[in-house]
């Protein structure tokens, strides 16, 4: 079950938000806990216990590091509940990247394969350990308060607003909400508002552009104009894609008087790659710079030293992504270009760049990063990294002119300008002015309707993370 879907939207939803809101405050955790397992467990419901079991690891293991009588018992309660939650994550998302790659090493010299079988990935299982490592480090830190009951924990780590694909939430951002949250009709309005702006994002950009964008990466020797194609049209798709989803997830939120985090803003009027990050899934920079870069050491062991913690923090945060290639060199990417806007003093310049070059410099340096983040293998990346230079021909082929739908671009361009809009109007950006209006959600609300009983199913892509 996906929130665009419509036994979510028609079935599951309208049950819940009529169940929850009928339970007196005191149950409303455990009805929370009851609706996102079911919501969970629609997917794979033997998965359901590794959800379980590594919320219940944490939290028994945050409230014993909390209670512990001296430093060494509690670092070896902290050690045990990262250590736990990450050889889960450990297991099921990288036993088989490192038994594939010492399988490619053994054929390679003329040795026997292993036979290396593929682990099926819990869905949203790495959102779900960095908020469950969160929790460990805050509360046996005493930077938040333990959750009142493994109940309000358990619903925290099971909150199916964004236990699939974030935002990443810590508990301390939320702790007072479990106690005491904003019911009213203006608060569920804006829900409902900010869901079917989630759901237009995701289903009239992201889905139109997603299937001009696999064609471009499926061509074998794209030309720069296919690859240029090929790369724009993703870096709209996962734009509109991801923060679709965050904008859902925030919805549903204030559905049931949640305020989580915002994830988006804007981060395609950059004017620097350090400012994309600040603007780009903003829960995770944050978590990446609190929990690991800053216990690197952050900036503050010299320059090379802050080279190499920028480096280890975006690589780390490339594999976590994903346990491919592709994935550490995307972030090895993003970290070389942090380090160099480091050099040029990014932390005491206002302006990284020279006036007029910073955007266009980023924008190209996100959408090469986002062909690697995006192609299967390497070579799929460096094949289109030929195209975009033009070592495979310039001019579109006649075949894509003919495979392409005129849609298709009416998507592209349509999601080119919302996400360029607030650089032109800061103050009212054109989404917020568009949901402004009286009729408007209405309105995109009965066309994301009539899309979903046209379209076939599309995941989100952020689910494979």
């Amino acid at each position: 079950m996906v929130f665009s879907s419509l036994i979510f939207i028609f079935g599951f939803l309208p049950a819940f938000l009529a169940v929850y809101y009928v339970v007196p405050a005191r149950f409303r955790s455990a009805w929370i806990l009851i609706g996102s397992y079911a919501f969970y467990g629609w997917w794979r419901l033997e998965y359901l216990a590794v959800v379980v079991g590594i919320s219940l690891v944490s939290f028994v293991c945050a409230n014993a590091a909390l209670a512990a009588k001296s430093k060494k018992r509690k670092s070896l309660w902290v050690k045990l509940g990262v250590g736990t939650d990450l050889a889960v994550l450990g297991y099921f998302k990288y036993t088989y990247f490192i038994a594939e790659s010492i399988d490619a090493a053994l054929i390679s010299f003329d040795g026997a394969s292993l036979g290396v079988e593929k682990i099926v990935l819990p869905i949203g299982i790495s959102f779900l350990t960095f908020q469950s490592i969160s929790y460990i480090l805050d509360v046996s830190r005493k930077d938040a308060p333990p959750a009142r009951t493994v109940m309000d924990f358990l619903a925290f780590s099971a909150l199916f607003p964004q236990l699939i694909a974030g935002p990443v939430l810590r508990y301390k951002d939320v702790a007072d909400q479990f106690q005491s949250r904003t019911h009213s009709l203006l608060v569920f309005q804006s829900g409902c508002k900010r869901f079917v702006q989630g759901l237009a994002m995701k289903l009239l950009i992201a889905d139109t552009v997603a299937p001009l964008a696999d064609r471009m990466f499926a061509l074998d020797a794209p030309t720069m104009a296919e690859a240029w194609l090929g790369a724009g049209a993703y870096s709209i798709q996962l734009l509109f894609d991801f923060a679709g989803y965050s904008a859902m997830a925030i919805g549903l939120g204030l559905m049931i008087g949640f305020r989580f985090v915002e994830n988006f803003n804007a981060p395609y009027i950059s004017q620097s790659v350090t400012e994309f990050w600040r603007r780009w899934h903003i829960s995770l920079s944050n978590w990446l710079r609190d929990y690991l870069y800053i216990p690197l050491g952050g900036n503050r062991g010299g320059t090379l030293k802050t080279f190499r913690n920028l480096m280890l923090t975006m690589v780390l945060g490339g594999f976590w992504h994903g346990a491919n290639w592709t994935f550490i060199i995307w972030g090895a990417w993003h970290g070389l270009l942090l380090s160099l806007e480091r050099a040029i003093g990014s932390k005491s310049r206002k302006r990284v760049w020279p006036r007029y070059t910073g955007w266009p410099f980023t924008m190209v340096a996100v959408i090469v990063g986002w062909v690697m983040f995006r192609a299967a293998t390497v070579t799929d990346a460096f094949e289109m990294y030929r195209g975009m230079v033009g070592l495979n021909g310039i001019n579109i082929s006649a075949e894509t002119i003919y495979f392409n739908q005129p849609i298709e671009f009416v998507g592209l361009i349509v999601g080119a300008i919302l996400s360029i809009a607030p650089s032109i109007n800061p103050r009212v950006s054109v989404p917020q002015y568009l949901m402004s209006l009286q009729l408007f959600t209405p309105l995109m609300f009965v066309g994301c309707t009539i899309v979903l009983s046209a379209r076939a199913h599309s995941p989100f892509l952020y689910f494979q993370f």
